[in-house]
């Protein structure tokens, strides 16, 4: 049995997706063998109780898809397939194989991260260029970054139909709910995030800016605060507040300042109260941004001084 990945078109076409085939131990010979003497094929033995093979499964498919015919997927069922697997002396799953000019070059055990899976692929094809929901993202990141925040929210939405839980696109929509005001819709969107991709940069990136904006609705008046630090310097409860106020009004240099001002008089004041919001400012600002690349540098140099 066979289909078309991502669109249709003749098997190894290359037009809008790649061949994909459900193999077994008496196609192995015209599937694989024969068939890797024209393009690379990739084999993939897979169980129905295998909980990785169910991640690593529609991950390597849409990465076969984006390489548009330049790649063939054969899945095999290691159940239905008992003698085969023996023979390629598969000893867990899932297992990958590659296959080229009849004899396996490359594979892997385990469910890998799409990355790594696109660059296995490469090592086979050649360079992939963006998949569909690729493209489609960065369109929206474009949206956002002109300031058409409906452009913006419609595009990632259709990505996150598409891809569930696509963490860019999860992280991207929650932005532009955020950029609204509705802080609310913003933390439900984030929610679709799967764990496994939670600690990505993008995503703990909006979630540090999502809790720094749920918190900023509590601070206090930037002049009135800067008059207590003049009466009394080591007020760092104010100074705190203080970071707080510029935050909130969008001078985060200053904001910076104050935080590393307090670490130097007091780093271990109110439980290293400082030090974690001046993390959560990095997070929110992104490890490029400028002010996080001097800031985590000045921090440094306080906390190991």
């Amino acid at each position: 049995m066979e289909r078309i990945i991502g669109g249709e078109g003749p098997p190894g076409s290359g037009g809008n997706g790649s061949l994909v085939k459900d193999g077994d131990t008496a196609s192995f010979g015209e599937d694989v063998i024969q068939a890797s003497m024209e393009v690379p094929v990739i084999v993939d033995f897979w169980a129905p109780w295998c909980g990785p093979c169910k991640q690593l499964g529609p991950a390597i498919e849409k990465v076969v898809a984006a390489a548009a015919g330049a790649v063939k997927l054969v899945k095999i069922n290691v159940d239905e397939n008992q003698q085969l697997a023996a023979q390629l002396r598969v000893q867990s799953i899932p297992a990958v194989f590659a296959f080229k000019n009849g004899q396996p070059v490359d594979g892997f055990v385990g469910a890998l991260p799409e990355s790594q899976i696109k660059a296995f692929v490469e090592r086979l094809a050649g360079e992939i260029g963006p998949s569909p929901v690729e493209e489609a993202t960065a369109q929206a990141r474009a949206f956002f970054e002109a300031g058409d925040l409906a452009s913006a929210a419609g595009l990632f939405g259709e990505v996150l139909k598409a891809e569930p839980g696509n963490p860019d696109a999860a992280a991207g929509l929650a932005k532009c709910y955020m950029e609204s005001g509705d802080l609310e819709r913003a933390r439900q969107t984030l929610s679709v995030v799967p764990p496994e991709h939670r600690n990505q940069a993008e995503v703990r990136s909006v979630e540090a800016a999502l809790t720094l904006a749920e918190n900023s609705g509590d601070t206090g008046d930037v002049q009135e605060l800067r008059g207590k630090l003049d009466i009394d310097p080591t007020d760092h409860q104010a100074r705190f507040e203080l970071s707080e106020a510029l935050m909130a009004a969008g001078r985060r240099e200053e904001a910076v300042s104050e935080l590393l001002e307090l670490i130097r008089r007091d780093r271990n004041w109110n439980d290293e109260a400082a030090r974690k919001q001046l993390i959560t400012l990095f997070e929110a600002f992104g490890p490029t941004d400028e002010l996080t690349v001097s800031g985590r540098r000045q921090l440094s140099s306080l906390l190991f001084s």
